[in-house]
């Protein structure tokens, strides 16, 4: 297998490695652009692995490394990537902040409180962490942010497949209940479509208040 220049590799977690940081988690989140639900993060700790090749033939890697982003994975490669990532890892953890703690710390907080709440269930418990382009306050141990960081480090792409496929099985369980506003189809993001069924039937008890586009609506009346 070819991988490309662009892919993402293990050349974070080697550094960390080489530093004697054995246990060393990937951590990203999905859905603070998403208007409805909750915002989901994930935390996965990969094995340690010094040879890329000993990865040749296994699944995740020739999955994701084909991409220089996670986010190019269509939905079913993201759900066909779950089992093998978590059946991989040596941890791995996903943790939520609710559409109510949004509103009442904001989405930036409730990233960081949904990422604290993954990697709290992680055992073993990380050494250091790789996160995309933020870093986490209240956290002891050694951290690096980087820009683009699920298209460059494998544990951080991982993390952001299983983030997104718990959060998509979410909001499909909510258009079960609430299936004026098509979440199965729209994630819970503003999509044309979900903006006319706000317009038309109002928020939803699971909408984000503090979100324009639904905050909006109690002026356009």
């Amino acid at each position: 297998m070819r991988v490309t220049k662009n892919s993402p590799t293990l050349e974070y977690e080697r550094a960390f490695w080489r530093d004697g940081y054995t246990f060393v988690a990937g951590v990203d989140e999905a859905g603070r652009g998403a208007l409805a639900g909750p915002v989901v993060a994930a935390a996965v700790i990969l094995p340690r692995i010094e040879n890329t090749e000993q990865w040749a033939h296994n699944a995740l890697f020739q999955h994701i490394a084909r991409v220089n982003d996670s986010k190019l994975l269509n939905e079913r490669a993201r759900e066909n990537l779950f089992e093998p990532i978590c059946e991989i890892a040596v941890a791995y953890a996903v943790g939520s902040a609710s559409q109510s703690e949004i509103d009442e710390i904001n989405i930036l907080n409730a990233s960081h409180l949904a990422m604290h709440r993954a990697l709290a269930q992680l055992s073993p418990p990380p050494a250091a962490l790789l996160l995309d382009a933020l870093v986490l306050q209240n956290v002891s141990i050694p951290q690096q942010g980087i820009i683009h960081g699920d298209a460059l480090a494998l544990s951080i792409s991982a993390a952001s497949i299983l983030a997104k496929v718990t959060r998509d099985r979410l909001m499909r369980e909510l258009d079960a209940q609430f299936p004026h506003y098509h979440f199965a189809q729209n994630k819970g993001y503003g999509t044309a479509a979900h903006l006319r069924a706000l317009r038309e039937f109002g928020a939803s008890p699971v909408h984000r208040q503090t979100y324009a586009p639904v905050f909006q609506l109690a002026f356009d009346v």
